[in-house]
């Protein structure tokens, strides 16, 4: 069932602290319209500059996911933006007046809370998913890690996590249903060993850090003197350690709150594919570099399947639109310049053309005859005859006019193509056919692979006599098909 489009009611303003930075900063969530996604705005820079949640922005995952772009960063954001995955929120526009997002308690608790509080509107538009349709893995032997998505019918995360400690062992959590994120995940907070607690405080890299904002795991004996060493550091009366391993006698939300914390990274960080997901996730000691490794590969992935969906398909045996003598009454080409064999599909605004390629073609004869290469000069005016009998296909009386090549731009050459190949080319109209002028984009295709693109523009003329003053116009157009 189609869903629609989802942004909140009014802008809304967490404060707090970033973990590392100790800065005070305000981010504050913003409705926007349908198909914004989400986007960053930092207010405290000239030009306020955006910083769109894109895989392709990420430039740091070593204490969070941070994103650059504009000559803008924002880091640790992974929080903020699993609470509006989380809520099934789609367009917001998220300003923030510092560098890092406020830690709060470590979770996405009071981001929550505060979208709740501006209120869900529902848009006009239809939210567009990406299916996960075949296995999309990830795998880092090294960090043992392991995540693959599998083909489901709504969004459900499964997650594993091994420290191979006593304190913190083998953990699972799962989210069956995005309804369940608000109670049973969102309140998990992050958390860390004390080894490397010791290591960020004494490098001053948790400025902002003050125990109740993250877990911590004591995995070995500590003496008395490290812990008023490191409440020293953390500027605190005093730290203890409970008997079931964690500082500061904090208590658990739940009994597996530190993967139900690594399964609330996941749905932050997978917002940077762009879109919501229908998949299972099944993650293995995930972290937020394998989360945006993963993110990125769902991204080719879904690339990958458009681009295939976008292939015609071509079966042989099927009677054409047009077959060559069609295509002879249409163009006023010949042997041996008639460069498609049939017209397979014919719409309102696009064509596919066929061409079979064999040796016995002339010009196989001089280009590179040891190694035969189609000569890309022809393929570009194969893709344009084809585009001619598109054209010409909506007049009445086809043999009286001719097409002639305006304008040729970003033709782009991607494989070789050669005897025993096939070529599909699919053309489609940019623009309303006006005043004969056609404007297309071609794709050709030998399997699933694109060798050749191109953009066309030509016109329509009526054929006239030689002596007709209107013939020299002819002569401002770069080639005649």
């Amino acid at each position: 069932m189609n869903q629609k489009q989802r942004t909140i009611r009014k802008p809304v303003t967490v404060s707090g602290t970033g973990l590392h930075t100790g800065v005070a900063v305000d981010l504050t969530f913003n409705p926007a319209p349908p198909f914004t996604g989400y986007v960053y705005r930092r207010t405290d820079l000239e030009g306020s500059p955006e910083i769109r949640v894109d895989v392709d922005n990420v430039v740091d995952t070593s204490r969070g996911t941070t994103l650059e772009n504009n000559g803008a960063r924002v880091a640790t954001i992974e929080h903020p933006l699993a609470a509006l995955a989380g809520l099934g929120i789609d367009n917001c526009i998220i300003e923030m007046n510092g560098v890092e997002t406020p830690i709060m308690d470590g979770s996405s608790k009071f981001f929550v809370e505060a979208l709740e509080q501006a209120g869900i509107a529902e848009q006009s538009e239809y939210r567009k998913y990406i299916e996960i349709r075949s296995p999309v893995s990830y795998f880092d032997p090294e960090k043992k890690v392991e995540m693959i998505a599998l083909p489901a019918k709504d969004f459900r995360i499964s997650v594993m996590i091994d420290y191979e400690t006593t304190v913190l062992d083998t953990q699972n959590a799962v989210l069956e249903n995005l309804e369940d994120f608000k109670a049973q995940i969102s309140p998990c907070r992050t958390f860390v060993f004390l080894h490397e607690l010791e290591a960020l405080a004494q490098h001053n890299l948790i400025r902002g850090g003050d125990l109740s904002n993250a877990i911590v795991f004591v995995n070995r004996i500590v003496s008395q003197e490290e812990l008023d060493k490191l409440a020293t550091l953390l500027n605190k009366p005093s730290v203890a350690v409970t008997r079931t391993g964690i500082l500061n006698n904090l208590e658990l939300y739940f009994q597996n709150e530190p993967a139900r914390h690594k399964l609330l990274d996941i749905v932050g960080d997978l917002t940077l594919v762009g879109q919501p997901l229908k998949a299972h996730i099944i993650a293995r000691r995930p972290g937020h570099h394998s989360n945006v490794k993963f993110a990125k590969a769902i991204r080719q992935h879904h690339l990958d399947e458009l681009r295939i969906r976008e292939i015609p398909r071509y079966d042989p045996l099927a009677d054409p639109v047009y077959d060559i003598n069609a295509i002879k009454r249409i163009l006023p080409h010949r042997f041996p310049f008639l460069l498609i064999d049939k017209i397979v599909e014919l719409g309102k605004d696009h064509v596919v053309g066929v061409k079979n390629v064999t040796f016995n073609e002339q010009f196989f004869a001089g280009h590179f005859p040891a190694e035969p290469v189609m000569p890309g000069v022809l393929m570009v005016e194969a893709m344009a005859q084809t585009g001619g009998v598109f054209v010409l296909s909506h007049l009445p009386d086809p043999e009286n006019y001719d097409t002639y090549f305006l304008k040729i731009n970003e033709v782009k050459f991607r494989r070789k193509v050669v005897p025993g190949d096939t070529i599909l080319f699919r053309l489609e109209l940019l623009s309303p056919l006006r005043r004969g002028i056609c404007h297309m984009k071609g794709v050709a295709y030998v399997g699933n692979h694109i060798v050749m693109e191109a953009i066309l523009l030509a016109q329509i003329f009526r054929r006239k006599h030689e002596n007709d003053p209107n013939i020299s116009d002819l002569s401002s157009y770069e080639t005649r098909r």
